[in-house]
Parts: structure tokens; C-alpha cells; sequence
């Protein structure tokens, strides 16, 4: 869905009930296999009325026609079950909708269900969709690709073309690790000229990531950012030499304390990047379009995209949202 064919639609309340509700889970995220069947009997023990359950197992083939046709009808709320690459799928179709996401964080990393303060068990997770409150985030787009979290550009695209989903599935967020090792090894830099809003940066480096979320390799990206508050985050982690790669991860991993106008943060509505090779996207786990010398990468925010059940707790960032509550 374009930008220019979204629909405009009034949110739900934020306490309303929720449902009837449509299920779709994929049975090949990490935990999806095991867990998919007892989705919808738990919803409806919470109260939440289930009008059809759909368990996929090949979401790239069986996604792009079933998404459509389970939309059409508007349903109130749509439970996905997945990671990180199943939901960047699904919201492509939800943006701008007046269906209510309900998450079931089932992935490998589940940045995304992180990013809304999702828990990661099952039963806390349903708990949520039955008893929590709804908001809207947002949304970004790198060119015709709608997605919640994180684009990114180097050494990322490797680890998600090169990682087997039988390690994943049994490693989880260690097999990611392993493969990023062994890639980094032969792994290039390249240079990138990123330009947010007006400001302009140039980095070499070997990934480079644009958030719209709050959450990359399960850890906040600032302490600050959020994925309701209307800004993007763009910036590189390390530099060209491969040490430098291996430190900044550690940083990353160890100091989430940091504000988004820390230095090493470019932030802006819209961020666009040029690269001196052709280079993979990869767009929440899923490898998408290139960036390139000719091909530039434009990612733009959409502030309230997406209405999704969140946790009472949900801490918002939207600076609208606080305004109204101040």
C-alpha cells in the first residue's frame, strides 16, 4: 500500500475492547512451531472473541496474497505471531489501517516487540492484546518497503542472507553472533554519505543503521529514542577497521544510557544516504532493495502510522502525546 492510496482512519479508544480478532502465526519463527496452536484458545480464555486463525509456513510465499485478502475486511485487530521479518511484512499492509496490531513476539532477536515493551513470554505477551492499551506508533519507509524498527546497510546484510534458520531456531540471537564473526573477517568498509533533515555526515564503516524503532540486536539504541517518537536514528557502528566494529558492538551492548543527541546519533524526519558501492538493505531482517552511488536510500517517518496493543507501562515519546497529557 502507497502512501497515496493509505487511508486516513480515527484511532480506537485507548482502553477499548478489543476483537473479533484475526490469528496469524508463523510457524517458522523461532518459537512459532511449537507455540502457534495455542494461540487462539488463549485469547479466547481472555475474552477475546477469534473469527479465523491462519499458521504459516512459508510467509514470503503464502504473506503477499493472504494479507490482502484477511484486511479486507477490516478486521479490529490482527494477532501476529512472529519475528522480526514476518511483522515488517504484515505492517506494510497495516499502515494507515484502522486494524489494531496485537504482537506475539515469537522471533530470534525481536527487536520490534522490544521497542513496544512487549514481553517475551507467551502468556504475558496475550495478556496484552486482551488487557493492555492502544497506541499509535510509527512507521517508516524505505522507498516502497513500510517497516517498524531498523534499516541497515553492511555488514548486516551478509548476517541476514548468510545465517541458517535451523541455527537460528536453536541458537537464537547467538547464531547472529557466529555469522557476523565469520563475515567480518572478509567483510569490506564502504563510505556513506548520510543526510538527515539538513545536516550532512560522512562515515567509512561496515554498517551503518537507520531506527525507527528503540531496540537494535536487543538492546535500546538510546535511552531517549522510541518508536512513537517521530524522529529516525541513523548511525554507524564503528569505523573502517574491523576492531572497531567489534568495539562498538560491546559499547552498544553495555552503555544504552546514551541520549539521542550524543554525537555518535543523527536524528531527523527523513534521512537519506549514498553509498560508494551498490549494497544490500536489510529491512528488519529481510533483505530488500540497494543503496548505491545512483541509488539512494531515502527512509521518511509516518508519526502514528499504526495502532498496536501495548502494555500499560509503555513509556510514550511522541512529544504530541505529551503535550496533550502535561
Amino acid at each position: 500500500m502507497t502512501a497515496a492510496t493509505r487511508r486516513t482512519v480515527d484511532a480506537p479508544g485507548p482502553t477499548a475492547p478489543v476483537g473479533p480478532a484475526v490469528v496469524v502465526v508463523n510457524a517458522r519463527s523461532r518459537r512459532g512451531a511449537a507455540l502457534h496452536h495455542r494461540v487462539a484458545p488463549a485469547l479466547e480464555r481472555r475474552g477475546v472473541e477469534v473469527s479465523a486463525v491462519h499458521v504459516v509456513h512459508d510467509p514470503g510465499a503464502e504473506l503477499p496474497e493472504l494479507l490482502p485478502r484477511v484486511l479486507a475486511d477490516s478486521p479490529s485487530l490482527l494477532v501476529v505471531g512472529s519475528g522480526d521479518g514476518t511483522l515488517a511484512a504484515v505492517v506494510d499492509h497495516l499502515a494507515g489501517r484502522s486494524t489494531v496490531l496485537g504482537y506475539l513476539p515469537l522471533g530470534t532477536t525481536n527487536n520490534t516487540g522490544r521497542s513496544l515493551g512487549l514481553p517475551l513470554r507467551l502468556d504475558a505477551a496475550l495478556d496484552v492484546i486482551a488487557h493492555g492499551r492502544t497506541v499509535p506508533v510509527d512507521l517508516a519507509r524505505a522507498g516502497d518497503d513500510w517497516f517498524a524498527n531498523l534499516v541497515s546497510v553492511g555488514l548486516s546484510s551478509e548476517v541476514a542472507g548468510r545465517t541458517p534458520h535451523l541455527l537460528k531456531r536453536h541458537l537464537g540471537r547467538t547464531a547472529y553472533a557466529a555469522t557476523a564473526a565469520r563475515a567480518l573477517l572478509t567483510h569490506q568498509p564502504f563510505e556513506a554519505q548520510i543526510t538527515a533533515d539538513d545536516r550532512t555526515w560522512t562515515v567509512r564503516t561496515h554498517q551503518l543503521n537507520v531506527a525507527n524503532g528503540r531496540v537494535h540486536a536487543g538492546t535500546p539504541i538510546a535511552v531517549d529514542a522510541g518508536i512513537d517518537d517521530r524522529l529516525l536514528v541513523a548511525y554507524a557502528l564503528g569505523g573502517a577497521g574491523r576492531a572497531s566494529v567489534v568495539s562498538a558492538a560491546a559499547l552498544h551492548a553495555t552503555t544504552p544510557w546514551r541520549p539521542m543527541h550524543h554525537k555518535r546519533f543523527v536524528t531527523g524526519t527523513t534521512v537519506r544516504v549514498l553509498t560508494d558501492r551498490t549494497l544490500r538493505l536489510d529491512v528488519d531482517g529481510e533483505l530488500t532493495d540497494v543503496v548505491g552511488p545512483d541509488h539512494p536510500l531515502v527512509v521518511r517517518v509516518d508519526a502514528g502510522a499504526m495502532q498496536v496493543r501495548v502494555p500499560h507501562g509503555f513509556v510514550r515519546r511522541d512529544p504530541l502525546a505529551r503535550e496533550r497529557t502535561s
